[in-house]
């Protein structure tokens, strides 16, 4: 290890210096010369010793830096911030870790409103929504009538709707 480290210490400039005129690409350069240090270092049982490090080396980042200027030209680049993007369904997407992240606010949001409210209100609503049970089965499972629990699940779904809105505003929940 301590060999690869002097070697590519000896030749990590100049092997820089030729990334970034191949690449035409300072930003690119940097992580062209790492990768192909890293090809190197995983090829290296392959390294016959019949022409110089330096030799191999130059071999490794003219083909490493071929195969991404080839990747390159097939790539269409255009700007983020173009206003007629913006207007042209399906080209926005929303990031995946945003979308996820607004997700688990969302289910957190939902749970801590449920937790806030009464076991009366909170049961039967979970119930019907979650369960997908009637209200007939809802009332047969907490022995109560009918229209109790249709009133119930009623005034649960307001007061949900209410602390919910409270929540968002970043107020308490608590009824």
């Amino acid at each position: 290890m301590r060999a690869f480290d002097q070697l590519v210490l000896r030749h990590q400039r100049g092997v820089l210096a030729n990334c970034r005129h191949l690449s035409r690409s300072a930003a690119d350069a940097e992580d062209l010369a790492q990768e192909v240090f890293v090809k190197a270092y995983f090829a290296l049982a392959r390294f016959e010793g019949r022409s110089s490090f330096r030799t191999w080396i130059n071999r490794i980042k003219i083909n490493h830096c071929l195969n991404h200027l080839k990747k390159k030209e097939t790539r269409i680049f255009v700007d983020m911030e173009d206003e007629k993007l913006a207007r042209v369904p399906g080209q926005q997407v929303e990031a995946e870790g945003e979308r996820l992240e607004q997700a688990r606010d969302q289910r957190r949001l939902i749970r801590e409103v449920l937790d806030a409210m009464s076991d009366t209100l909170r049961i039967p609503l979970i119930l019907r929504d979650y369960d997908k049970l009637s209200y007939q089965e809802i009332a047969e499972q907490l022995e109560l009538k009918l229209s109790a629990v249709k009133m119930r699940i009623k005034r649960a779904r307001e007061t949900f709707r209410e602390l919910y809105a409270i929540a968002e505003r970043g107020g308490e929940t608590t009824p």
